[in-house]
């Protein structure tokens, strides 16, 4: 369960308010920093996309990227597209980074009004023949802990860990503080 004080900070980044609260955050609160956009908002990363591209057995990931938290701030995101071009199912379960003592697969979501985020600790499914996108205010990689925060411009190493395809590991691209995607 979410703590109230994040709920509040992070509906008003989700409503619009932005880095200013997020900044204000406490620093001892784990998602500070975590900035997102509304729930359904058409953020999906294009096809030509800058960022990270990786590809392990059917698995295909591109457009990944990262952006800079506000100062102070203990978590970032990471996003990107995973396309699934087999017959079979697979699951994304885990990943790791250098820059983050805890990372966590998450899911953000806005359901009657509350805006709720969780670890899926199953894992993301990514169906056979589709695509899943990682984006603001929706499916994501959570960086708690940060141990070296991401730098506008700079990269950031991740593993990703498949059920079935394994591990990938991809370098995602960091975009400015508060950005909602890369741009070529």
């Amino acid at each position: 369960m979410i703590p109230a004080r994040l709920l509040l900070a992070a509906g008003c980044l989700v409503f619009g308010i932005g880095a200013a609260a997020a900044q204000t955050a406490p620093a001892a609160d784990p998602h500070a920093g975590h900035m997102m956009a509304p729930a359904g908002s058409p953020m999906a990363a294009p096809a030509n996309m800058a960022g990270g591209k990786a590809t392990i057995g059917e698995i295909r990931i591109e457009g990944g990227w990262t952006r800079q938290p506000p100062p102070g701030a203990k978590v970032s995101g990471g996003f990107m597209t995973i396309t699934n071009t087999g017959k079979v199912a697979d699951r994304l379960v885990s990943f790791t980074s250098p820059i983050a003592a805890k990372p966590e697969v998450h899911e953000m979501a806005v359901t009657n009004g509350v805006m709720t985020m969780r670890a899926l600790d199953q894992g993301l499914e990514i169906p056979a023949g589709g695509t899943v996108v990682l984006k603001p205010g929706s499916f994501h990689l959570m960086f708690i802990d940060l141990t070296a925060p991401p730098t506008a411009g700079g990269k950031v190493p991740v593993t990703l860990t498949f059920e079935k395809a394994g591990k990938v590991e991809l370098t995602l691209d960091v975009a400015p503080i508060g950005a909602m995607g890369l741009t070529k």
